[in-house]
């Protein structure tokens, strides 16, 4: 049987695969060739207007937001985003969040702000498939759990943190500078600054300096 070599596709169709590319792995937007770079810009910048205009969303210059990704911040529960930040497809994003400056989330990544909200530090990385939920349940026995008071501390998470992929952290945890937490890690308590954890819990296993 000979194959035939495919046919090249039409300017449009190859446009719609390189937006879906760069949904999934948005790093790419920043090295865009300038052919690419001139429609890529109109599509982000027409795609982030409208999306600041049904939810209370604050982005910042040179940002990339994937459309596939779901981004809900209510009146009161806002999304800040930093300059040269970007959010790749199947996010969802709870606010109240604020990103700073040069911070990735990767695809099927879910933050939910609670009430006292996640803040995440500059230059932070977030692998695909991770969590972060700052609100928790109640868990007495006199009561369905759906019947449970919620409560919410909060999550800060520092500067030039890694957290690899399908990690979870839960509410009231405080992620120090320069951490990196390894994959499939359940962040349950406080991190150290500059140290490397890992497992179910998490737990010390390094340091970076």
């Amino acid at each position: 049987m000979t194959c035939r070599a495919p046919m090249p596709p039409d300017l449009e169709h190859y446009r719609q695969q390189h937006k879906l590319r760069l949904s999934y792995m948005p790093w790419l937007y920043a090295t865009l060739k300038p052919e690419h770079r001139a429609w890529a810009e109109e599509w982000q910048q027409h795609w982030q207007s409208y999306l600041c205009s049904v939810e209370t969303v604050q982005l910042g210059q040179n940002c990339f937001i994937a459309p596939e990704a779901r981004l809900f911040a209510e009146p009161g529960r806002p999304i800040i985003v930093g300059d040269n930040s970007y959010i790749a497809a199947d996010c969802v994003i709870h606010g109240p969040i604020t990103l700073g400056a040069g911070v990735s989330i990767n695809h099927h990544v879910t933050l939910d702000g609670g009430r006292r909200g996640i803040h995440i530090g500059r230059n932070t990385r977030i692998a695909a498939y991770s969590c972060a939920y700052a609100f928790n349940h109640g868990m007495a026995a006199d009561h369905p759990i759906q019947d449970q008071p919620v409560t919410s501390r909060g999550i800060y998470i520092g500067e030039d943190v890694w957290i690899g992929a399908k990690t979870g952290i839960v509410d009231g945890v405080t992620i120090g500078d320069g951490a990196i937490i390894g994959m499939g890690s359940q962040v349950t308590r406080d991190i150290a600054p500059y140290t490397k954890v890992a497992g179910n819990p998490a737990h010390l296993i390094g340091q970076r300096r």
